[in-house]
């Protein structure tokens, strides 16, 4: 095990009618919030409402910025920094799924940071000086955004998207009320299973010896999704089974599993160029990725994707047909994202396959040009970001 520092400052309020009492938990933190969020699914269901009513209750005023779109764009979050400034509020308020609150902390690193260029934080991953404080009312359980030191942001305007992860990025306090989940979309269900799950495989799949605690938590969480994630795809109103799966999604990203261990972040790289050039769903395309990426570089350590094979896909063990057991558990992987009704390959995600030499270049390149190859359990320079794409086209 390597060492670490673990860092969790988010306060999470979890359970039905939470949502209620945001106003009481935000009265500490701020008295005026810019309230962010996204789709009109947030109005009509009388959410936003739930949410002014208790920030009036509380005392707190609040500024509201709506519009965020899947894959957040750059230009709105510039917009809220202009707002955020003009109107001096003291917090952050996003509610949605990862997208607002990804929006919502770049809004927060460009109002503590006004004299850098807010993409340019993202594109050059620069040093900055922190962040004001995010808090959040989650309504899609997915990105783990609502307890990760992460944010992600597109721009469209270049074709590029560009995380950006540093501990202020944490969300001081989030509200997680599975209620919110029962209308969300089922494919959108699915690919955010599809998205926690990743979160994990980014971790578990390390070459770090000596991580059989992490290793024993990863596997049990991602037992756990396979086990209720098919319950909340083909019930969204299965509050029981949100309870978990909702639970899996902040654990699968808030850092704990991947303590002490190198991480990869490989498939999120490489998913990133498929949602900047042609808007693929992150979780959608992570479930036509991983797969590819597995068969591509286990044999870097294949004691590792055995044990994937067998101790969370169910796979028999057979010690003495190593290559095989793992086939079949990416084959069993494959199974389960195509039950919760995700695509196997990327041209059913609208991804063109004339597409994929310059999104290899890119994905392995720093913006200056030079080379900047992804991974952890293997390095992947160009040609080999090609061949994986070119397995999963």
């Amino acid at each position: 095990m390597l060492n670490f520092e673990f860092y969790s400052p988010t306060r999470l309020v979890f359970g039905k009618g939470t949502v209620d009492r945001v106003g009481d938990h935000i009265a500490p933190l701020a008295k005026k919030v810019l309230l962010h969020y996204g789709s009109d699914r947030v109005v009509n269901s009388g959410l936003l409402k739930r949410i002014e009513d208790s920030l009036t209750r509380a005392g707190i005023s609040y500024v509201p910025l709506g519009g965020v779109i899947a894959n957040p764009d750059i230009e709105l979050a510039l917009k809220g920094v202009a707002l955020a400034r003009k109107e001096k509020v003291d917090l952050i308020l996003c509610v949605g799924g990862g997208s607002v609150i990804d929006s919502g902390k770049a809004i927060a690193l460009g109002l503590k940071n006004p004299d850098l260029d807010l993409w340019k934080i993202y594109e050059n991953n620069l040093e900055t000086s922190g962040a004001y404080p995010v808090a959040c009312v989650l309504t899609f359980p997915a990105a783990g955004s609502e307890a990760s030191n992460s944010t992600v942001i597109s721009n469209y305007k270049a074709n590029k998207k560009c995380g950006y992860n540093r501990e202020w990025n944490r969300p001081v306090l989030s509200i997680i009320d599975p209620t919110l989940f029962e209308t969300i979309p089922k494919f959108q269900i699915a690919s955010g299973v599809a998205d926690m799950m990743s979160h994990i495989f980014e971790r578990y799949f390390s070459n770090t010896e000596h991580t059989e605690l992490s290793d024993a938590l990863s596997e049990a969480t991602l037992r756990t999704l396979l086990t209720f994630g098919p319950k909340v795809v083909e019930d969204p109103t299965d509050y029981d089974s949100w309870c978990q799966v909702a639970l899996c999604g902040t654990i699968a990203h808030n850092n704990m599993l991947g303590v002490g261990r190198e991480q990869d972040w490989a498939c999120h790289k490489l998913d990133h160029e498929l949602t900047a050039r042609f808007g693929v769903t992150h979780g959608a395309g992570l479930a036509v990725l991983t797969p590819a990426w597995i068969r591509y570089v286990w044999r870097v350590n294949p004691k590792r994707f055995y044990g994937f094979a067998v101790r969370i896909m169910g796979e028999e063990p057979e010690p003495k047909a190593v290559a095989a057991t793992i086939e079949s558990g990416v084959s069993a992987l494959e199974t389960f994202y195509s039950r919760l009704g995700l695509p196997s390959r990327l041209t059913k995600l609208g991804v063109e396959a004339s597409a994929i030499p310059e999104m290899a270049r890119q994905v392995t390149h720093a913006p200056d040009g030079s080379e900047r190859p992804l991974g952890g359990i293997k390095k992947l320079y160009e040609a080999d970001a090609k061949a994986i794409y070119e397995k999963a086209i």
